[in-house]
């Protein structure tokens, strides 16, 4: 909570009683913001004593603070366990839905992409090989081939 708060205004050293009152709006959004992603139980935790996955949700959190309209994620899915992947994306995507937001995320990992993406861009050396939804640009030849490997 503390770390959202600091990165929902930047705290300040007035003391008085609008400070307060400001300080405490500053805590509740934070703490807001965590039960969006489901942490709001790891509020007063130290960062240091979260896992890895955890941190994560946290700086996308971070990201939220400002309401953005597009969210850039690269591996949004990296360094998180294989069983915890699909839970790790449901929160993202629970908690950025309030916001309307558009996520564009780069991701290597396919059951991310074909359960997560509306529209999947495939690069190779540069170049765009395929532009669509999932089960069309992954079953797509060159993208099979230069991509994720398994051509036909």
């Amino acid at each position: 909570a503390e770390n959202l708060t600091v990165a929902i205004s930047g705290i300040g050293t007035r003391m008085s009683l609008r400070a307060a009152a400001e300080a405490q709006g500053r805590r509740d959004k934070a703490v807001e913001l965590l039960e969006r992603f489901g942490l709001a139980d790891l509020a007063d935790r130290p960062i240091s004593e979260l896992a890895g996955g955890v941190r994560k949700l946290i700086d996308i959190a971070m990201a939220l603070v400002r309401r953005p309209k597009l969210l850039l994620l690269d591996e949004p899915t990296s360094g998180v366990s294989a069983e915890e992947k699909f839970t790790t994306m449901d929160r993202v995507i629970h908690a950025v839905a309030p916001d309307a937001a558009t996520i564009v995320f780069v991701e290597h990992d396919m059951e991310i992409v074909s359960r997560y993406a509306d529209r999947v861009v495939a690069f190779y050396q540069g170049r765009i090989l395929a532009d669509g939804v999932p089960a069309e640009v992954l079953n797509n030849q060159e993208v099979r081939r230069y991509v994720t490997g398994g051509a036909r």
